[in-house]
């Protein structure tokens, strides 16, 4: 069983930069989608970047600002986010294989 935990999230003023990670335990196959979601509240939870073995995708809101990065030994997943913006400001969920969420972590991006 999978289980995911974030971290790295908090108050940071526009213009700064953030580095979220999340934790993986239990089987983690390399072949399998790792991403970052984050959420609003009233609004979907939505896709911010994603990590596969060939190639990351990224939202085009936060392209060119966040990169995605995995360390595969590890079993970590990163989302370095810098020039943050105060619409950056969600909860962000770290994602394996579409299937399994952890419990998010704040991001709050102030003027």
């Amino acid at each position: 069983q999978v289980h995911l935990v974030e971290s790295g999230g908090g108050l940071v003023q526009a213009g700064g930069s953030l580095i979220l990670s999340c934790a993986a335990t239990g089987t983690i196959l390399s072949q399998n989608v790792m991403a970052w979601y984050r959420q609003t509240p009233g609004n979907e939870r939505e896709l911010v970047a994603s990590s596969g073995r060939a190639r990351s995708y990224y939202a085009q809101s936060v392209e060119g600002r966040f990169t995605i990065f995995r360390d595969y030994a590890k079993k970590m997943l990163y989302l370095q986010m810098n020039s943050l913006l105060p619409e950056d400001s969600a909860v962000y969920y770290c994602n394996y294989n579409g299937l399994t969420w952890g419990q998010g972590t704040q991001v709050t991006v102030s003027l």
